[in-house]
């Protein structure tokens, strides 16, 4: 069975760095005002804020897809969403349909016409043949073709952002859930000395204690809160 290429942003890890952002501006050269990919803060400097990173994130139902009246989007056999620009019209049908904002209309100036339309590939470039110049023209570089991560998720530094088979990072996250211990307190003192970081067994979700109270071992000799 094909693999279904897809994006996961881990919001514990998302600094709000725009790596990810900058990344696939200089890989792709989009023009200027579109923008593939961007960094939306949830709560923006209050506590519990997160960050995300948000693009295409080539849905298996895709609303885009669905509404283009020219049959110009299409699923690669890895899932991916990519689209043909020779059939585009600009008509901006899939840019209302997308719930994430991710198709880009970049403006001609005349009349404010939408041109053709622009969006995130996973770097997987276009219908053109693989790694072509007539492809990397229109839709940038196929790293895909090159065995290569997309370059947003190869270059956040803090690994927030996971692209590739969705099994395999869908597996990844799960692990990080679980070895971060329970509830919405996944960083702080209980955390970062938890005995289970040092070796010992891994508490999940299910398992640890409630209402940000700290397991009872580090009442017995763990590792306390500092004064």
């Amino acid at each position: 069975m094909p693999a279904r290429m897809k994006f996961i942003c881990d919001t514990e890890r998302c600094i709000d760095c725009n790596g990810c952002v900058t990344a696939c501006k200089n890989e792709n050269e989009t023009p200027w005002g579109v923008s593939r990919r961007r960094v939306v803060t949830i709560d923006d400097g209050v506590p519990g804020e997160h960050s995300i990173s948000v693009a295409c994130m080539h849905c298996t139902d895709a609303p885009c897809l669905a509404v283009c009246p020219t049959n110009c989007i299409y699923h690669t056999e890895d899932g991916i969403v990519l689209h043909d620009k020779d059939q585009c019209i600009g008509c901006g049908y899939c840019s209302m349909a997308c719930p994430f904002g991710a198709p880009q209309f970049p403006s001609s100036g005349l009349f404010n016409h939408r041109g053709k339309m622009d969006k995130c590939t996973f770097c997987a470039g276009g219908p053109e043949p693989d790694q072509s110049e007539t492809e990397f023209k229109k839709y940038g570089r196929n790293r895909i073709s090159e065995g290569k991560l997309p370059a947003c998720a190869e270059m956040c530094g803090t690994k927030a952002l996971l692209g590739g088979d969705a099994d395999v990072i869908a597996d990844i996250y799960k692990q990080r859930v679980e070895t971060r211990g329970y509830g919405p307190e996944l960083w702080g003192w209980d955390i970062a000395y938890d005995r289970s970081k040092r070796g010992g067994e891994i508490k999940t979700r299910g398992d640890g204690p409630r209402d940000n109270q700290l397991p009872s071992d580090y009442q017995n000799g763990g590792a306390k809160h500092p004064t």
